[in-house]
């Protein structure tokens, strides 16, 4: 395996005149898909580890959400047609004569996650899981069960993985906002603001603005007086913090569609828009580092629902975003770094196709030194990736 490692040549996205960066929160319909992907995934794992000694072939990475009906009001509302969600995929449900519940796994772990995430959202009445898993193609599994009998993980598909390091200013602010928004401690302060949260940040010069879209639930809220004076609370609050982070001000507008004057305001029953109308689908949000950058490389692969074992579009995604942090944290002259990982199916997953790394330094072009530590610490990392799988 070749580890080529060139300049990194542009300008960096942190210094252009304008930059965008967004984020889709906890309680969007496209991140509760993704979510409840990954969330079958690790528990499929779980059940072949200990059912069957190792993990099968699995990817139940398509997932649809399709958008309910509901009434919002201040104090209640009510939901008039549940939200649906269409599990597709592959994934083995029997091995050696042991069943495993594919079905069954996904319809709980979906209302499990939902009831952990979700406060204002009835799981069992607000929510109808249809699961149209069915087992893989045989010749995937074989590379499976090759694997097993060699020891060997070998790729389950021919993809690419992108990541790179460090995030700019922005890209760190929008990350910590959004996690700020949805965390228990916000939800404590702010009962009213919900989990469906979309952080879009924009930087002109040295500007921040943050557009910050919230859906507010109803029960929480008595009027639209009380409404107003609540997302000026939440603006308040996610303004300090972010001024906090930054050491200077951000610009932040809260459901910038309200029209408080004709009383056209973001009023949910269950804090998420899926409640009526807004579908969602795995894959079309944040990617493997937790946000859509279109000033950086990304790549199309989504990460959320793959197997964690062979599968190089989840697995080199993130591995590709740890050998940029860990160049840019363990060399003290590489200012930036972007990673590319191409597998090819059926080679063992240690051993991509191609890697290319591109540095930028502090001063100059990198010397040969840095790319030999380069090639050193991107080495280290694909050897390590059977403790990335066990991770996942």
């Amino acid at each position: 395996m070749e580890v080529v490692v060139d300049t990194l040549a542009g300008a960096d996205a942190a210094a252009g005149v304008v930059e965008i960066v967004e984020r889709k929160g906890l309680g969007h319909p496209d991140s509760i898909c993704d979510a409840i992907a990954e969330n079958l995934s690790r528990e499929l794992s779980r059940q072949y580890r200990d059912q069957c000694g190792l993990v099968l072939h699995h990817n139940v990475d398509k997932v649809l959400l399709v958008g309910g009906a509901a009434t919002p009001a201040f104090g209640g509302g009510r939901v008039d047609k549940p939200i649906e969600i269409f599990f597709a995929g592959r994934a083995t449900d029997a091995y050696r004569g042991r069943a495993i519940p594919v079905a069954r796994l996904a319809r709980d772990g979906t209302r499990d996650w939902l009831r952990r995430n979700l406060s204002a959202l009835d799981a069992e009445r607000d929510v109808v899981v249809h699961c149209a898993i069915k087992p893989g193609s045989r010749d995937l599994v074989e590379l499976f069960e090759r694997a097993a009998r060699s020891g060997v993980r070998l790729a389950n598909d021919t993809s690419i993985g992108v990541g790179y390091a460090p995030l700019s200013t922005l890209e760190s602010l929008v990350l910590a906002v959004e996690q700020r928004s949805t965390s228990a401690a916000f939800r404590a302060a702010h009962p009213a603001a919900g989990e469906d949260v979309k952080v879009m940040g924009v930087r002109e010069r040295a500007a921040l603005q943050l557009i910050v879209s919230c859906a507010f639930v109803g029960r929480h809220l008595e009027s639209l007086a009380d409404y107003v004076e609540r997302k000026n609370a939440v603006a308040a609050d996610l303004a300090a913090f972010a001024r906090e982070r930054v050491g200077r001000d951000v610009a932040i507008v809260v459901n910038a569609a309200d029209d408080v004057a004709s009383g056209s305001v973001y009023l949910t029953v269950t804090g998420t828009s899926a409640e009526s109308g807004d579908d969602g689908e795995a894959g079309r949000g944040n990617r493997a580092n937790g946000l859509i950058t279109p000033y950086r490389p990304m790549t199309m692969e989504s990460v959320a629902g793959k197997n964690p074992v062979t599968h190089v579009g989840k697995l080199y995604n993130v591995a590709a975003g740890q050998i940029a942090e860990q160049i840019v944290a363990e060399i003290p002259e590489i200012a930036a770094v972007e990673c590319r990982l191409v597998s090819r199916i059926g080679r063992p997953i240690a051993d991509p196709q191609s890697v290319e790394v591109r540095l930028r330094t502090h001063r100059g072009e990198p010397s040969a030194a840095l790319r030999r530590a380069t090639q050193r610490i991107v080495k280290a990392r694909l050897g390590a990736l059977d403790a990335l799988c066990d991770g996942l």
